[in-house]
């Protein structure tokens, strides 16, 4: 079968032929239909104790031998993933998918959407209050910055580097404002879009913006970090978060089935809401420029069709 493989540390993926999966106790084989790529899967793939050649793990729906539809995580039985025609997954991981809901939406409602909730849900947003999305273009940010709205907020700003990529979200609903963080005097953009302090921040980036941010919040603000792209250690001036919190979220830790609980939830969330992510597509053969435009920030959710 085909599958995207990667080799060694460092090196992008390659399609190639390899052994198809074998059955084994605990464990579904899927054929795989749609796979999806996120900046875990990039990260995960070079760290230390991963054996390589392993498929790329991703995400994916696919179908069992019986003809059911159903999604994965990122927990199929390694060294195989997502990015193949067939993988090997263990039971507990392997959930329905219901028929009114399509490939894309499935994968997007699973590791991004759950990444969103999950902090946004133990900010316990209050009716009205403001909410600030720092690194709000990716797939998580989109998500968040609806979640937010849906939680009760009464205005939610988005802020990231990329120009374009906020502007689409502003004419498309999702964020009332938007924020470029060009270096210029980001502190300034922020505390003026925050009205009288922001009430609660996702921080998906961390780093200097995650600090200037925290300059544009009120008292009783939430701070919830969930990612470090911009940097994992911060010089810190204690007196910023006087009468604040500050949380680092981790989502991805819990028992399988608080997992599909979530999932689910955010399928009919999706639908009540009518969420919605950019996307770009490619197929299986184009595993390599998949890889290297999650590596470039596609501000979108990238996923490949696998058999066509």
């Amino acid at each position: 079968m085909k599958a995207a493989i990667i080799t060694e540390r460092g090196v992008p993926p390659g399609v190639t032929e390899i052994p198809e999966p074998v059955s084994q106790p605990g464990a579904l084989l899927i054929d795989m239909d749609t796979a999806g790529l996120g900046g875990w899967d990039v990260l995960g793939a070079y760290r230390l104790g991963v054996q390589y050649p392993c498929v790329i793990r991703g995400e994916g729906v696919g179908r069992l031998a019986d003809g059911r539809r159903v999604y994965f995580g990122e927990r199929a039985v390694m060294p195989y993933g997502a990015w193949a025609e067939r993988t090997l997954v263990p039971v507990e991981e392997v959930w329905d998918v219901p028929d009114h809901i399509d490939d894309r939406t499935a994968i997007t409602m699973g590791i991004a959407a759950t990444g969103a909730l999950v902090p946004l849900e133990q900010a316990n947003i209050q009716k009205g209050e403001r909410v600030l999305v720092l690194g709000a273009t990716g797939t998580l940010g989109q998500v968040a910055l609806q979640l937010a709205h849906y939680l009760g907020a009464s205005r939610v700003v988005a802020a990231a580097r990329s120009a374009d990529s906020l502007q689409r979200l502003l004419a498309r609903g999702i964020a009332d404002e938007i924020v470029v963080l060009d270096g210029a005097d980001d502190v300034a953009a922020l505390k003026a879009a925050s009205g009288d302090g922001f009430d609660v921040v996702l921080d998906l980036v961390c780093g200097q913006p995650m600090l200037n941010a925290l300059k544009a919040t009120r008292w009783g603000a939430r701070i919830m970090t969930i990612g470090t792209g911009a940097g994992r250690q911060v010089n810190l001036d204690i007196a910023d978060l006087l009468f604040r919190s500050l949380s680092c979220i981790g989502t991805g830790q819990r028992p399988s089935a608080d997992r599909r609980k979530l999932w689910e939830r955010l399928l009919r969330i999706s639908q009540e809401v009518g969420i919605q992510v950019d996307y770009v597509d490619y197929f299986l053969d184009q595993a390599a420029d998949a890889w290297a435009a999650q590596i470039a920030g596609p501000h979108a959710k990238i996923t490949a069709r696998i058999r066509a």
